[in-house]
């Protein structure tokens, strides 16, 4: 018998035709299967099946981000060390809290969505963790103090001066002649400049470090670190950078063990004959792909469930006083701002930053209720190429469209454009905190 694929349809909200995610791998029959369609696989208007007309009153009156946030939670395994994390969030903010200092919470770096419990497999993106690693010492420089929720292994502040860099670390260093180790003499005013930061934000109790791995992991501390805020206040700043996966695999549909690419593993002779027998019946090649030559029961159809939006829940329940920031990051200019614009209005945020990935580390927009599109820019001055713009009050650049790609010089800006966008993100937090009303906890 072939190997088995699933194929499910997801429907977007709104959307009279309908789109399906997958990706080629290879499924082996003991897949179990799926005792359901998936849980956020069906339009807004049946978000579960199980939500029927039969439901109680007291459901029906639900929203459906409540909804959708009370069944992800339930139905997926909080991490492991989300009681940890949790007791070290609420010391750390409820210490600040006491000194009435603002806190923000950095997210940064890619979540990785799992295939298999045990995972040997997974689905990554790009995101190193450069711009939440970078706007978290800004952060700290503009006097708040910072949780930073990480990908694990990615980019840290402070350190990431010497892990991102194609130079090995070690290359920084020598010994001397009394056998002690010392930076190299090039480097060492920009090490002792950057050692001593660090080591003023951790002795000052400013920089709390949590680590996170899937898309799991990301979504259960978010909401716990979120609703621990709200004693902030408007004093709370959620600073959202983190690369999160759109979609993930439910866990009753995920396999326990690493999925085979081969049927090495069968131990019943008859039931390998009568695949055998089976598969070379059903030796259909098709033109699904760019490799035609490759039959259907030889790929593995894996089909991704959207990841719950809870966006939305940030303002209207886990932290509605706090000011909340979010990034668009398109590859495609013409729609960069128009996406921005959606997410504000769907997620009703305080600002969302939007940047292209070819001019990520040279401009963003800056999209907020109320206000003009702002386009932010590394300055003329630290460009080899001259592009027209207007110099704003910071050194920075404010234009109204974006720039071309191939206008740009070749590698990275001699500034961080972090440094731009924390000064402006911090004026906009004041003015919350100016406007805000008090919410009774």
């Amino acid at each position: 018998m072939a190997n088995p694929t699933l194929q499910t349809t997801y429907e977007p909200p709104g959307s009279s035709s309908s789109s399906t995610f997958t990706l080629s791998f290879n499924l082996p029959d003991s897949r179990p299967v799926s005792p359901s369609p998936s849980l956020f696989s069906e339009s807004s208007q049946t978000t579960m099946s199980s939500y029927t007309s039969n439901s109680k009153p007291a459901l029906a009156r639900q929203s459906t981000a409540e909804v959708a946030e009370r069944d992800y939670f339930h139905e997926n395994p909080a991490p492991a060390a989300l009681e940890e994390h949790t007791a070290q969030a609420k010391a750390f903010i409820d210490f600040h809290a006491a000194a009435d200092r603002r806190v923000v919470l950095v997210t940064s770096g890619g979540t990785t969505v799992p295939l298999e419990r045990q995972t040997v497999r997974f689905i990554d993106n790009f995101s190193a963790g450069t711009r939440g690693a970078t706007s978290a010492e800004y952060f700290l420089e503009a006097g708040y103090a910072v949780i930073f929720l990480h990908r694990q292994f990615s980019l840290l502040p402070y350190s990431r001066h010497y892990s991102h860099t194609t130079n090995c670390f070690l290359d920084f260093l020598h010994e001397s002649s009394d056998g002690s180790i010392v930076a190299n003499e090039e480097y060492q005013e920009k090490m002792q400049k950057v050692l001593r930061q660090y080591n003023a934000a951790k002795e000052s109790n400013l920089l709390l470090t949590l680590p996170f791995t899937t898309i799991n992991d990301y979504l259960f501390v978010l909401r716990s670190i979120s609703q621990l805020m709200r004693t902030l206040g408007s004093s709370g700043l959620l600073y959202l950078a983190a690369a999160v996966s759109d979609f993930f695999v439910p866990p009753e549909r995920m396999v326990e063990h690493k999925i085979q690419s081969t049927n090495a593993t069968d131990v019943q002779k008859e039931e390998r004959d009568a695949a055998s027998n089976e598969e070379k019946e059903e030796e259909v090649f098709d033109n699904f792909d760019s490799s035609p030559a490759v039959p259907r029961s030889k790929r593995l159809i894996v089909d991704l469930d959207p990841v719950p939006k809870f966006l939305k829940n940030l303002v209207d329940g886990w932290a509605p006083e706090g000011m909340i920031v979010s990034f668009k990051l398109e590859t495609d200019p013409e729609i960069l701002v128009h996406k921005a614009q959606y997410s504000l209005e769907r997620y009703q945020h305080h600002l969302v930053i939007g940047n292209l990935l070819s001019t990520r580390k040279w401009e963003v927009v800056f999209v907020a209720p109320g206000k003009k599109d702002t386009w932010i820019r590394v300055p003329r001055s630290k460009r080899t190429r001259p592009i027209s713009g207007t110099v704003s009050a910071s050194d920075g650049e404010i234009g109204e469209k974006p720039l071309d790609p191939k206008d740009l010089p070749e590698g990275d800006p001699e500034m961080e454009i972090e440094g731009l966008i924390i000064p402006a993100v911090e004026k906009m937090h004041t003015s919350h905190i100016q406007n805000a009303v008090r919410i009774p906890l």
